[in-house]
């Protein structure tokens, strides 16, 4: 097999056979694949940190053993990157901050062991804003978007997206407290899965917020998705909020007709609080899935927006607790917009927080009733298409008046823990990427599979971005 630069955009489903038969050497893959990212990574700025020797000695390793016949899977042999904040033991963390610059865990998150144990190979270390919040430090500079690296790239795990989407690396993991996986997924044209809330543990992943993290996949395809995801899927006893109940093999649940499948939908939720372009695509995401044979259902969940007003304060509160360590003893190290978090967290009234539960509580109700009567919910994965980076300033600084609006599509879904999956559903006047949202019942990320991979194979939206093919040969 040529090692093309087409080679490096094609999906973990379709490489994962010809590794597993010996025609693809996982030791030439990663050269390939590490000189790829030479080539094109100072124009996108998608890694924190490179992993070279790591990576070649995880191939070889593949390589060796897939040779003896002891194949372990389909991301044997294939190279991944993980978002910063994700513990490599021996490894620099340093979360996009200057608070942890040099700084290094002594043991391995446990997502990391899996891909280990699933026999992938890490080839780095991936960009993000300052702890995973809504700006980059001014020490860092932003990744760019592939796309045209005018627009945004997203937050927070803005380089797991861009260097997911350029075939930097076949997946990445990334992060979600309000919208982390969701957003860069989106504006790069790729699939994001945000997972039940315990799906996937977060032991080893530095926190922003502990009751709104979620570690998941973020692919060039649905199946992939689903690939990673049972991989690093499972309970671990070293996080307590970790679900026990176990993931299904989500590849079975590829292929499936979509007749008599019911979409939920509320059009003042997914409609009236968009850009006209993001809900017109929505509109014809949902012929697509009526062809398919899917019914569409009216639900009322247009309350459920109320939670984007107490995301800041919840975040602050809880990121305060976290960064306690180093905040206010280095308060000159963060960067001015987790600087204000922080301040907030801790002069944030108990008053606030007792709203903010009881708007959980409330979301969560409307979504199980909701679910009642669905088995998917439909709506936008951001409420705007991708915006320019001069919206935002050099750092693309989100200030927190601002959070609100941008979150409506996606902090309602980290508060109630509910399963989601952004996939591309259509691009802009400007020819960028536009992205849906599935979501699911508690735990039922099978049907996040089944209705994307559906959606995914009807439609030519799975395109790629005009830097992902130039200077990489």
């Amino acid at each position: 097999m040529s090692l093309t630069a087409e080679l490096y955009l094609q999906s973990i489903s379709e490489l994962a056979p010809s590794i597993a038969r010996g025609e693809l050497s996982p030791v030439e893959l990663t050269e390939g694949l590490l000189a790829r990212i030479e080539a094109l990574e100072p124009q996108l700025g998608s890694y924190a940190l490179v992993t070279a020797d790591l990576a070649m000695e995880q191939a070889r390793s593949a390589s060796e053993e897939i040779a003896r016949g002891n194949y372990r899977g389909p991301l044997h042999g294939i190279p991944i990157a993980v978002k910063d904040l994700i513990y490599i033991g021996g490894l620099p963390a340093a979360c996009g901050s200057e608070v942890l610059r040099g700084w290094r865990p002594d043991y391995d998150a446990t997502v990391y062991k899996k891909l280990e144990d699933a026999g992938a190979i890490i080839v780095g270390k991936l960009a993000m804003t300052e702890f995973a919040l809504s700006g980059y430090h001014p020490s860092y500079q932003p990744p760019r978007n592939p796309w045209n690296p005018n627009y945004w790239p997203g937050v927070s795990s803005s380089g797991s997206g861009v260097a997911t989407a350029a075939g930097l690396c076949f997946a990445a993991l990334g992060t979600d407290t309000g919208g982390s996986i969701r957003f860069p997924s989106a504006v790069n044209g790729i699939v994001g899965l945000k997972p039940s809330y315990g799906r996937v543990s977060r032991y080893g992943a530095f926190p922003l917020a502990q009751s709104l993290d979620h570690v998941g996949p973020m692919t060039r395809s649905v199946a992939d998705a689903g690939i990673v995801l049972n991989a690093i899927a499972g309970y671990d006893v070293n996080d307590p909020t970790s679900l026990v109940s176990p993931l299904p093999d989500l590849s079975t649940f590829l292929n499936r007709d979509l007749k008599g499948l019911r979409i939920g939908f509320d059009r003042r939720y997914a409609i009236d609080l968009a850009d006209p372009q993001v809900g017109n695509s929505i509109l014809a995401s949902l012929e697509v899935f009526i062809e398919l044979g899917a019914q569409v259902v009216d639900i009322d969940i247009v309350g459920i927006a109320d939670t984007t007003n107490f995301w800041f304060a919840q975040t602050a509160v809880e990121a305060a607790w976290d960064h306690r360590e180093y905040f206010p003893a280095c308060e000159q190290s963060y960067g001015p917009v987790f600087r204000e978090l922080l301040n907030y967290g801790h002069q944030c009234k108990a008053t606030v927080l007792v709203e903010s539960q009881l708007a959980k509580k409330k979301a969560r109700h409307t979504l199980q009733c909701a679910f009642q009567q669905v088995d998917v919910i439909l709506c936008p994965s951001a409420p705007t298409p991708p915006p320019l980076v001069t919206d935002f300033g050099p750092q693309m600084v989100l200030p927190p008046e601002a959070l609100a609006p941008i979150v409506t599509f996606t902090a309602p879904f980290n508060f109630s823990g509910h399963p989601t999956l952004s996939i591309p559903c259509g691009f802009t006047e400007d020819k960028l990427p536009l992205s849906l949202q599935l979501i699911a019942p508690l735990e039922q990320e099978q049907n996040l599979i089944m209705v994307g991979h559906a959606f995914e194979r009807a439609t030519d939206y799975q395109q790629t971005p005009r830097m992902a093919v130039s200077n990489a040969d």
